[in-house]
């Protein structure tokens, strides 16, 4: 069964297991309430995760050893974990927002930006531990299984997500995973992810006042109110004073002591580190560029290029500066560029087709947004996928395309109705 059948079929479901779909969490040994199998559980991690990651920046593939780093800790933690058994995934994306999260079934990330903001080893396996405890505690499943998430699923198709370059955008599995991690943890979901991550930390040798000075940091942060922190960890994730002296009451109970690692992670983080004035170039170029600034934008994004030129996300931004400034051919050799560097990345496959269908490339075009689509879905490629069936006489192919556009909502969706009409009167 799909996934967008199964949540079809949810409401069904909750009628014919109320009285009988119970089971035991497997952290807390409490019961609970078990409408999604393991199976589903495990089918809906796996299926979204690599969407999931591109639609929150991508893979950061200039540093793989920071990735292998950051696995070797989460399965550190993992063995000793209520479910070692679960088919953990850990991967660093490439985004300078704060941010981690956890889909059903293992399936982490931790976000660049983050791990810039830690100190050592022992903060990273603090934060780690508790996205495995948010997984192996089935914390997202209970949040779909109460109606959080089940609209999500039934409709599966265009959802606004906030703070997110694909607003309406998003088409199936792209837009439900993305909701699941924007999702807020109840209060008691994260203090059961502070508590057994603790006791993960301390199994696994680490420092758990690591812990408190993490929730100290985060309840700081957010007072100063960074707005790359509030729609960022925090928007899942809300910090409060609560959870900082609930931590220290746990470290009080096992004692402050353990592995800190600092040494190990300064190394380990000393190439993002220094490429950290080049991202903040990049952000800053995109700011000035959402305010229309474009020739200060220009200027910032040629910064960041200058510093590493082997980063895909620098020539996909300035590319789309040139595209606003109806430079096409240059648009067209930096977003080339940015797929050269980064292939599966879909927001880049993306960029590269609209340009081509501007310039009127149009094999070109269908070849990027195609492979766009195969890996995340958005309405806007299957709208100008069907423009491109239209130039090319494919007219099945073009109302397939814009009858799928059509189902997401929004302008896309309308644009896509008149021109089906069009096509079908």
């Amino acid at each position: 069964m799909t996934n967008r059948l199964f949540f079809r079929c949810l409401p069904l479901t909750i009628l014919l297991f109320a009285m009988t779909g119970c089971s035991v969490n497997p952290v807390t040994g409490e019961k609970q309430l078990s409408l999604i199998p393991e199976s589903q559980e495990l089918s809906i991690g796996a299926e979204q995760y690599t969407p999931t990651q591109q639609t929150q920046g991508g893979q950061f593939y200039l540093d793989p050893d920071l990735t292998v780093y950051v696995r070797e800790v989460g399965q550190k933690l993992a063995r000793v974990s209520d479910r070692p058994d679960l088919p953990y995934e850990f991967v660093v994306l490439n985004s300078s927002v704060p941010n981690a999260w956890a889909l059903p079934g293992g399936k982490i990330a931790i976000n660049r930006g983050l791990l810039t903001e830690l100190e050592d080893e022992a903060q990273l396996a603090s934060v780690l531990g508790h996205e495995i405890v948010h997984a192996a505690a089935r914390h997202s499943v209970q949040r779909m299984q109460q109606g959080m998430l089940i609209s999500a699923g039934v409709a599966g198709l265009g959802f606004a997500l906030s703070d997110n370059e694909w607003t309406g955008l998003l088409m199936g599995g792209a837009a439900l995973g993305a909701q699941i991690i924007q999702a807020q943890y109840s209060q008691g979901d994260e203090l059961e992810s502070d508590r057994y991550g603790i006791e993960y930390m301390v199994e696994a040798g680490y420092d758990p006042q690591a812990a408190v000075e993490l929730q100290e940091l985060f309840v700081k942060l957010s007072e100063g109110r960074q707005s790359n922190f509030i729609d960022g960890l925090f928007a899942s994730h809300p910090p409060s004073q609560k959870r900082v002296a609930e931590n220290r009451k746990l470290v009080q109970k096992y004692g402050a002591g353990g592995y800190r690692g600092k040494d190990v992670y300064d190394r380990k983080l000393a190439k993002v580190r220094k490429l950290k004035p080049a991202y903040d170039a990049h952000d800053e170029a995109l700011k000035l560029a959402s305010e229309g600034d474009m020739e200060a934008a220009l200027t910032r994004i040629n910064e960041a290029i200058r510093i590493e030129p082997d980063e895909a996300l620098f020539f996909s931004l300035r590319g789309r500066i040139y595209e606003a400034q109806e430079k096409k051919a240059k648009a067209e050799a930096d977003l080339e560029k940015a797929v050269s560097l980064y292939p599966e990345m879909f927001s880049y496959r993306l960029h590269n087709g609209l340009n081509a269908l501007s310039r009127n490339k149009l094999d070109k075009a269908r070849t990027n947004l195609t492979k766009a689509n195969e890996v995340v879905p958005t309405s806007i490629a299957f709208l100008r996928l069907g423009d491109v069936a239209v130039k090319q006489n494919r007219r099945d192919d073009a109302i397939r395309y814009y009858q799928t556009a059509a189902e997401a909502g929004g302008a896309v969706a309308e644009e896509a109705k008149r021109k089906l009409a069009n096509l079908t009167q």
